[in-house]
């Protein structure tokens, strides 16, 4: 029997070769989207899943309220790890990682420098940190390889980069010209793991992280913790472990704040707590998280992906079961026949959804391949790597089964009922069925719902397009145009001022400064906690975040100053502030020039403010502005840093002007490579994100569009050749293509208005939702939503009036005659 519903299917398949086709590829189409977006998704989900026991690590995080303000950071006090274990049985054990700035590591052979590179993916580590991070070795012992000072751990990449074939293993590298013994070799770390490096140090190398043992507001290491087993298995337990924090962190850190001037900090309104963050969460879930990762996810990208897959292979499903219902009649005298011959519905049933199953096998291969041939772009489009075998893992295979089954089912499932329930003399006599009121109902709702979902996808583009161009030409307060950031000046040493002064001699060079920081890089800079005092004895904490710079940073950067000057060689600005707007509107300050800033814990000298500058950007548009100053770099208090040098380039100079700052840092700094930037490409990077949500959310926009229209495109067929003797009949009578077209269009641009009125308040809740993550942000206003309806009624119109006008032209003699 099942070889019969075989042969039958086939021959259904090649006698409609029209509907055929629309049903494969339409069905094709979406299910090579949903196995791109689930291929996506999949590995979004898998973040940091390979590491064994990786369900019972903790990332350390920091929250607290400081100055007024909340944050929350992934890093966390240095004593925090061992003083967890100590206090809490239901810590196993804890391991520590602290980022150290860029360093220089060189090859040396027969007294001479082979290889030089500045290396940003150093990181310090405690002894036991490949006990907890589980991360393949190749070569070495995991329990022994960070326990001596000047130990280095390499990836395979590493080891292959500065030895090549060579064993690597006992081997010398200089970092920082300080040389480290080469005592383990990793594989390569998986592009799926929030912590990244491509070199471990041991923790004790570094003197500061020893320092600052004793600090509890010292937040520059990352702390991770093991669970109990049984712990980590009840999450109810993690919740109770994690409510006697705040208790822990008050018992222990009240000295800390004691010691740096503030002894009522936590009596009096401030709050500084620990928390713990699944490891598993962290690559997803770390969107209000301060963080140095530079690989982090989007949750809620990754929720609309989902959505949007869902409600392609169903667009898709709803293709196959529209065609199929309308086609009906068509097959109403061989139900009819077969009914009379003795089948009964069940048999029917069988044949039905064995077609529906072919067709959706057939699709399902289709649909492969489509993903193989677009799989190159896909992975440039979403910045991955799958390959081939990313579709013959056992859960991508077994979601392609179920695929066929589910595909199948659902969208055979209506069409083998509706026409199984066809009364066989009525058919037999008729040779035609009448369709009722319920089923063109429900064959209208199944149109409405595809364009209502189209819509709503169109708007969804519309606003993510809107709100990354606002992004991109938001008035920053600063001029990123033609600026070079040298990211690495900190190697020039005490040379960095001459440097600075040779570059400003060029031509093709307008100014340069050095500072601690620039806006996107190594974060705000330092953050301080000063006490205004000025007008009337105001006297206010202030969460403040800075650079410290030299006279030329203002004009370097463009920064506008909207009171007072900039720092100046005719002063003495050792002990003087610019502050931006925010900040004196958060103190209160009606006349901020000549008010004071006293640091707790520090000499207590008034910093006199001499300057407010427009408020400028110094993240991306989803963070709030914040408090921020500019210290000059001879502020008796501060050690000068010198980390980056901002140059600003003639329009147009950019080829010679690299070629001599190049020369020039080769004679300053002939055994460093220069690193360097720019800032505009910065700032279009701090978008990589939504720029890649809306690239993968217009792509699969169209993908939808396309199927719906597919549907559509097949129900006009089917309704122009339902009306042939129609259309003849009234062509006779005189009726122009015009009006044979308006005929056959405007019961389905009905359909398509009302999709639009529906698909509306959706579209417009989902991506109200969706801009809450940015602190600036567009309006979602009415021309979004009349775009999108024309562009929905303009495709729909297009694509049924293609078959509409086919019709019309139709000689009516000869469609008569058939008739």
């Amino acid at each position: 029997m099942f070889l019969n519903y075989l042969r039958i299917a086939l021959r259904n398949l090649r006698t409609q070769t029209t509907y055929s086709f629309i049903n494969l590829f339409g069905l094709a189409v979406g299910v090579a989207s949903c196995l791109l977006i689930v291929l996506f998704v999949k590995d979004e989900l898998a973040y940091d899943r390979f590491l064994p026991n990786a369900e019972r690590i903790y990332q350390v995080n920091t929250s607290g309220n400081f100055g007024g303000s909340d944050f929350t950071a992934s890093s966390s006090p240095t004593p925090a790890g061992k003083t967890l274990v100590r206090e809490f049985p239901e810590i196993e054990t804890y391991t520590r990682t602290f980022q150290p700035t860029d360093a220089v590591v060189q090859r040396e052979k027969l007294g001479k420098i082979e290889h030089s590179f500045t290396e940003p993916n150093i990181m310090a580590v405690d002894s036991n940190f490949l006990d907890v991070f589980r991360f393949r070795l190749v070569a070495g012992n995991p329990a022994t390889c960070l326990l001596e000072p000047n130990s280095l751990v390499l990836t395979n990449r590493m080891a292959q980069k500065y030895f090549g074939k060579q064993d690597a293993m006992g081997q010398v590298l200089r970092v920082d010209k300080q040389p480290f013994k080469v005592t383990a070799i990793l594989a390569d770390v998986p592009s799926q793991s929030s912590v990244k490096f491509d070199f471990l140090t041991p923790m004790k190398t570094y003197s500061v992280v020893q320092y600052f043992d004793w600090s509890w507001v010292w937040l520059n290491v990352a702390t991770y913790v093991r669970l109990n087993e049984n712990v980590a298995s009840q999450p109810g337990q993690v919740q109770a472990l994690g409510a006697k924090l705040p208790g822990m962190v008050k018992k222990y850190a009240e000295t800390t704040f004691k010691r740096i001037g503030q002894p009522e900090f936590l009596t009096k309104g401030g709050r500084w707590e620990l928390q713990l963050q699944p490891l598993t969460k962290v690559h997803l879930h770390s969107s209000e998280v301060m963080t140095s990762y530079t690989n982090l996810g989007d949750r809620k990208q990754v929720m609309t992906f989902s959505v949007v897959a869902v409600f392609i292979i169903i667009l898709a499903c709803v293709n196959f079961m529209n065609l199929s219902t309308a086609r009906s009649v068509k097959r109403a005298k061989e139900v009819g026949v077969r009914k009379v011959l003795g089948s009964y519905k069940s048999t029917l049933v069988g044949q039905f959804l064995t077609e529906s199953l072919l067709y959706s096998l057939a699709a399902t291969t289709l649909g492969i391949g489509l993903v193989l041939l677009t799989l190159p772009f896909f992975n440039q489009l979403a910045s991955k790597n799958f390959t081939t075998q990313s579709l013959l893992t056992p859960d991508i295979l077994s979601l392609i089964g179920a695929l066929v089954l589910v595909v199948g089912l659902l969208a055979g499932s209506y069409p083998a009922f509706y026409l199984t329930s066809f009364n066989p003399v009525q058919t037999l006599k008729n040779g035609i069925l009448k369709t009722s009121l319920a089923h063109r109902l429900i064959r209208n709702g199944l149109v409405v719902f595809q364009f209502s979902v189209s819509t709503a996808l169109i708007i969804g583009t519309i606003v993510v397009f809107s709100q990354l161009r606002f992004a991109q030409n938001k008035e920053l307060g600063l001029n990123k145009e033609n600026v070079l950031v040298i990211r690495n000046a900190n190697r020039l040493g005490t040379n960095g001022e001459a440097f600075r002064q040779e570059l400003t001699r060029s031509a093709e060079v307008i100014n340069a400064s050095i500072s601690s920081s620039v806006p996107l890089q190594g974060g705000f800079g330092d953050f301080y906690n000063p006490v205004a005092r000025g007008e009337k004895q105001v006297a206010k904490d202030l969460a403040l975040y800075s650079f410290m710079t030299d006279y030329q940073l203002v004009p370097t950067l463009g920064l506008k100053l909207v009171q007072g000057r900039n720092f100046s060689e005719a002063f003495s600005d050792s002990l003087s502030v610019i502050l931006n707007e925010t900040a004196v509107k958060q103190i209160g300050w009606k006349n901020p020039i000549g008010q004071t800033l006293i640091y707790p814990g520090g000499d207590m000298q008034p910093y006199k403010v001499i300057g407010v500058m427009k408020d400028f950007d110094m993240e991306s548009v989803r963070s709030a502005m914040v408090p921020f100053a500019l210290f000059h770099t001879s502020s008796k208090s501060y050690e000068v840093p010198n980390s980056y040098l901002v140059v600003r380039l003639r329009a147009g100079q950019l080829e010679p002007a690299l070629k001599k700052i190049e020369a020039q840092w080769k004679h300053f700094s002939p055994d460093t490579p220069l690193d360097y930037t720019f800032l505009d490409n910065e700032f279009s990077n701090a978008y990589r994100t939504d720029q890649q949500t809306g690239r993968v959310f217009g792509i699969f926009t169209t993908l939808a569009i396309f199927i719906a229209c597919l549907g559509l495109f097949g129900l006009t067929t089917f309704a122009a050749e339902q009306r042939t003797k129609e259309i003849g009949v009234r062509k006779v009578l005189g009726a122009s293509v015009s009006n044979i077209v308006a005929l056959l269009s405007k019961d389905f641009l009905k359909l398509v208005l009302i999709a639009i009125i529906l698909a509306i308040p959706l579209a417009w809740y989902v991506m109200n939702r969706w801009l809450e993550d940015f602190a600036y942000k567009i309006d979602i206003s009415w021309w979004i939503f009349a775009l999108a309806g024309s562009m929905a009624v303009l495709i729909a119109f297009a694509t049924v009036s293609f078959q509409s006008i086919k019709a019309a032209l139709m000689n009516p003699v000869k469609s008569l005659k058939n008739e």
